[in-house]
């Protein structure tokens, strides 16, 4: 893979050197990988940690923090909604990674204030949680106000990042292997991030840590803002929700107008084709009536008569819908378990050796190197492998399915493991005096690594679907979809967890005294159901863009395959 990316970029460079020089290509490459290497590494260095800096340094309760903590994780993966709409529609990729880029630097800066200066954060907890100070609405503020900027920055760079990469190139091979370069990276720098700067936060300092986290955004910013010269600038094609407004009011306006089988009944830019049966409400959109096309063939009337085109972008929109609620279901448990696991492992023995001790914060990076390690088994063995036994390719669908599977195995092992640990609590055995129940946290490590094999599956899968799919206007769009369905399952999480609070005893701040395991079986129920009604809609679905004839499956599937990496 590596040699593949270099032959290719020296083979770009020796034909700059006696032509002119062309923008894109291979070239880009060094400097986008390097953006996004140094941007996550920031962003995930503040943001693994922070349920363990709200305990620990601003004197938050656990459940608290924990829902602080998925609340900023759903805003950072809503955010990149808004900048694929910036980006389509306004102002292209580049100069949106450029601003947020600056605007995460701002929040990371701030946040590494807030660990430096007394006057930012409460004095810390004598000898109980009653004698506490919770933070001034000061502290507050400027915490809240890090935060914010660090989360709008991240996720305005994060899926336009894959986009102005893939952007890049004219080849479809070429697009496919810069996202698996792409995912490769970021899984590679949330691993270091929950290492190395985790490490660092909880052993040696905070300001350290987060000043790590700063240095890697400014050079990252520096790296990103040096390649300019060198990209390809996308131009932006105008709203894309324009025009899936626009074939709603249409077809609305013309809603007593008789369906046509005729292909010369509707308004085509190009080639003629007559629209497709599903959702055939909507082809009265492009259903061509009396003065509405002038004798030039332009439309008189946008709001009155689309084209057959701009039904089936709208067509193919509404298809990933049902599949976009699946995921919903799908990355909630997920979510939860991402707060959940640094609960639990603030009171599980994390000693590693005699001088070593795993950070809660920490144990996401088994799921990281987990998701990382699997998307290259994947995409150069399984899938290959895959193809030579049967013929065809796995598609985004079957991937995604896999995935499914999978995370409802890791939720059931996670109620084991816990159920396990409550029973040696319920029986006194803790390390020394403390609340630390007498078992090893690497009691956690196969669940976690069963939860990255999912995400190797369904993870790249959704963003295949969505990019393949999605009409080409909304490319930016696309990439973000599986974002914004990922940063709704952490509103939904902790709706969840607070609804479970309410309902239960399940829940207390110290879940010594808690059921958590019985948390874990609802989810495996709720992901049980939720598979069922995945495979009802993958059944139904029909794939836009993938091709099922011989002369097309070579391709398709290459590119199919490596997107998905």
């Amino acid at each position: 893979m590596a040699s593949s990316v270099t032959g290719d970029a020296e083979t770009q460079i020796s034909a700059g050197s006696s032509t002119k020089r062309r923008s894109g290509g291979w070239i880009t490459f060094p400097f986008m990988i390097a953006t996004l290497l140094g941007l996550t590494i920031a962003a995930w260095g503040w943001l693994l940690n922070l349920i363990v800096y709200l305990i620990e340094e601003f004197n938050v309760k656990s459940i608290a923090a924990a829902q602080i903590a998925n609340i900023v994780s759903g805003c950072i993966c809503m955010v990149p909604a808004i900048a694929a709409i910036a980006s389509d529609s306004f102002f292209g990729t580049i100069p949106v990674i450029s601003v947020s880029a600056f605007i995460s630097l701002m929040g990371v800066a701030l946040m590494t204030l807030t660990a430096s200066l007394d006057s930012l954060r409460p004095k810390p907890c004598e000898t109980a949680s009653i004698l506490c100070r919770y933070p001034s609405k000061i502290q507050l503020g400027v915490l809240y106000t890090a935060i914010t900027l660090a989360s709008i920055g991240t996720g305005g760079t994060r899926f336009t990042l894959a986009t102005a990469g893939a952007n890049q190139y004219e080849k479809t091979k070429d697009q496919g292997s810069f996202f698996n370069w792409f995912f490769f990276t970021t899984y590679l720098a949330g691993a270091i991030s929950a290492t190395a700067i985790v490490y660092t936060e909880d052993n040696i300092s905070w300001t350290l840590g987060f000043g790590l986290s700063l240095a890697a955004n400014l050079l990252s910013f520096l790296v990103f803002i040096a390649g300019k010269r060198f990209y390809k600038h996308d131009k932006p094609l105008g709203s894309p929700f324009r025009s899936l407004l626009c074939v709603i009011i249409a077809a609305v306006r013309k809603r007593k107008a008789v369906v046509s089988t005729n292909e010369k009944d509707y308004h085509n830019e190009s080639i003629t084709t007559i629209p497709t049966r599903s959702f055939r409400f909507f082809n009265r959109a492009a259903l061509k009536q009396e003065d509405e096309v002038k004798p030039d063939g332009t439309i008189r009337n946008p709001w009155r008569l689309c084209s057959v085109q701009q039904v089936e972008d709208f067509k193919a929109v509404m298809r990933i819908i049902p599949l976009a609620l699946a995921t919903i279901f799908l990355s909630t448990p997920i979510a939860m378990q991402l707060s959940l696991t640094v609960l639990q492992g603030l009171v599980m023995d994390r000693r590693l050796g005699p001088n070593f001790k795993i950070p809660a914060g920490s144990l996401q990076v088994i799921t990281l190197l987990s998701t990382c390690l699997f998307i290259i088994v994947n995409d150069r063995f399984l899938y290959p492998f895959y193809q030579k036994l049967t013929g065809k390719f796995l598609t985004p669908l079957q991937r995604v399915g896999t995935g499914h599977v999978f995370n409802i195995l890791s939720m059931a092992v996670t109620a084991i493991v816990e159920a396990k640990r409550l029973k040696i609590v319920q029986n006194g055995h803790f390390l020394g005096s403390s609340s630390v129940a007498d078992m090893s946290v690497l009691w956690l490590f196969p669940p976690l690594v069963i939860v990255g094999i999912g995400e190797a599956f369904h993870f790249p899968g959704n963003v295949a679907l969505c990019y393949q799919e999605f009409p080409e206007s909304m490319r930016s769009t696309a990439t973000s979809i599986t974002s914004v369905v990922i940063g709704i399952c952490f509103y939904t999480s902790t709706a969840l967890i607070d609804l479970i609070q309410r309902t239960t005893a399940w829940l207390p701040d110290d879940i010594n005294h808690g059921r958590v395991d019985n948390v874990y079986w609802v989810l495996v129920i709720g992901g049980v159901l939720n598979l069922g009604y995945f495979l009802v809609c993958s059944w139904l679905y029909r794939y836009r863009n993938l091709k099922d004839d011989d002369s097309d499956k070579d391709a398709v599937g290459s590119h199919s395959t490596t997107l998905s990496s």
